[in-house]
């Protein structure tokens, strides 16, 4: 199986990227890819050398300094001064799967032949990738407008023998990585250093994270949800067919289609109710799990569209025989997509904690909090609390990001986005749903022993088995913290 994924123009999906990450594919630069860098290298120093022209960022200062003509024999060291006084960032290290994929988009952001860089500078960060060197890059310092410029400072500061770098479980000086490679640090020539750290790819890098994580705890809300429903001895009509019909959101008729197909061949689905509805958290399952899908496929498509884009400035065009200054590094577009996603995902955990308390409040022939004996044993009682917790969290961070903007440059950044903002608040909130389905299906895997001999349906049947080979059922108190670890690991690795 090839192994290597070639840079190129080709369009990138998130399968693609996906697959790269996962299969630990080796990155390399296409032929064309190659050619486009070199020639509007060629092109940017051609016309440097034969102008006396202004252009922002080349042979100018940044910022409100963009007034301030550089002499020519300044230009190299403009761009290394760029690169170390832009790296102010604070806070939190970025975690290593983010530091990945910020190096993968910005090699191919680069590769686009827009940007004016060497080509020796994006090989080096291909290196990096390759060899799982991860710069140390902090998580506050980003407005998402002029770029994501700290924390690409940070992802980038390796390049020179500054900064830091994670390599095999140990954070070292990168000089002493670059001396163990025997590679010399990277002299920026004009226009590096600002192609570097223009770009949205912090905020890109999370949004495609998240997004990878979000399509599977979709999936996985629909299957935990279902086990509730049959578990709670929920009526399978709210998810009739002829009712979404008439009101066809895509989301939400894809959403009761899967319950439906989950829950087919269930004995609890199929016995007899005494009660006429279910609550809502039942109920509109369809509504609400379907409203969040469709939410995170409008965000996936402003994504796709920012990780096949060049978004640093001025942009290089040596075909037209231009150098435009403009704003493709404001990160507007994605700071509403992140505050989307994040409200999206949180609902999922809203309304999985409340399928939770149902299952825990005695109804139904339930035992009170899922267990023998309630009163000397408080069983799941906690869980719920926890669940609780965890979605108060989630909604404290759903305020949105993107509504806020603070100038910065003497005024000449007016507006800003604050979409690194959303990406951080918006990483922590999917891992938090992921945690409050965890603790949903550890719930609804106990009530559903109270219903035997009865079964649920084949697929999920074949669902408990797996999941009782790693978590068994609660007779009595025991510490369910480690169910709860248990229970998210399961999911992270389990094909639901």
């Amino acid at each position: 199986m090839d192994t290597i994924h070639y840079i190129s123009s080709n369009y990138l999906t998130l399968e693609a990227i996906k697959a790269i990450v996962a299969n630990k594919y080796t990155l390399a630069l296409s032929e064309e890819a190659e050619q486009r860098i070199v020639r509007c290298y060629e092109y940017l120093h051609q016309k440097i050398s034969s102008s006396d022209r202004s252009i922002y960022g080349i042979n100018t200062g940044f910022g409100s300094l963009c007034n301030k003509k550089i002499s020519p024999q300044d230009l190299e060291q403009l761009q290394r001064n760029l690169m170390m006084s832009h790296a102010c960032g604070t806070g939190a290290e970025v975690p290593q799967e983010i530091v990945k994929l910020m190096l993968l988009l910005k090699i191919q952001s680069l590769a686009y032949g827009h940007s004016g860089v060497q080509l020796k500078t994006v090989k080096r960060l291909i290196d990096f990738y390759n060899r799982d060197i991860y710069p140390v890059v902090y998580q506050q310092g980003s407005l998402g407008a002029s770029g994501d410029l700290a924390p690409l400072a940070h992802l980038c500061l390796p390049l020179l023998g500054l900064g830091e770098v994670n390599y095999q479980g140990y954070k070292l000086a990168s000089e002493h990585v670059l001396e163990m490679f025997s590679w010399e640090p990277v002299a920026l020539k004009a226009k590096e250093g600002l192609a570097l750290l223009n770009g949205t790819q912090f905020m890109s890098a999370y949004g495609v994270y998240t997004l990878l994580m979000a399509r599977r705890l979709l999936r996985q809300a629909d299957v935990v949800s279902a086990l509730s429903l049959d578990a709670f001895d929920g009526r399978l009509e709210p998810f009739n067919a002829l009712i979404h019909q008439l009101r066809p959101h895509p989301g939400q008729l894809e959403t009761a289609q899967a319950i439906r197909e989950l829950l087919a061949g269930s004995q609890l689905a199929q016995k007899e109710k005494q009660h006429v509805q279910d609550p809502y958290s039942f109920r509109c399952i369809p509504q609400v799990h379907g409203a969040s899908k469709d939410a995170l496929r409008y965000a996936e498509q402003v994504f796709l569209t920012e990780i096949n884009s060049v978004t640093d400035n001025p942009n290089i065009f040596p075909e037209e025989d231009e150098i435009v200054s403009g704003g493709n590094f404001h990160g507007q577009p994605l700071a509403l997509a992140l505050d989307f996603m994040a409200i999206a995902v949180a609902e999922l955990g809203s309304i999985s904690e409340r399928r939770t308390y149902q299952l825990i409040s005695g109804l139904r022939g339930l035992p009170d909090f899922l267990v023998a004996e309630p009163g000397l044993n408080s069983g799941f009682m906690i869980t719920q609390y926890t669940a609780a917790s965890i979605v108060s969290q989630s909604k404290q961070l759903c305020t949105p990001a993107s509504i806020d903007s603070i100038p910065s440059s003497n005024n000449q950044e007016d507006h800003v986005s604050m979409g690194a903002n959303a990406a951080t608040k918006l990483y922590q909130v999917v891992h938090n749903t992921e945690r409050v389905l965890a603790i949903e299906l550890l719930n609804a895997a106990q009530a559903l022993e109270f219903r035997r001999p009865l079964q649920t349906s084949p697929v999920l049947e074949q669902l408990i088995a797996s999941y009782r080979e790693k978590i068994s059922f609660v007779s009595t108190d025991r510490v369910l913290h480690y169910d709860i670890m248990q229970s998210i690991a399961f999911l992270r690795t389990c094909r639901l």
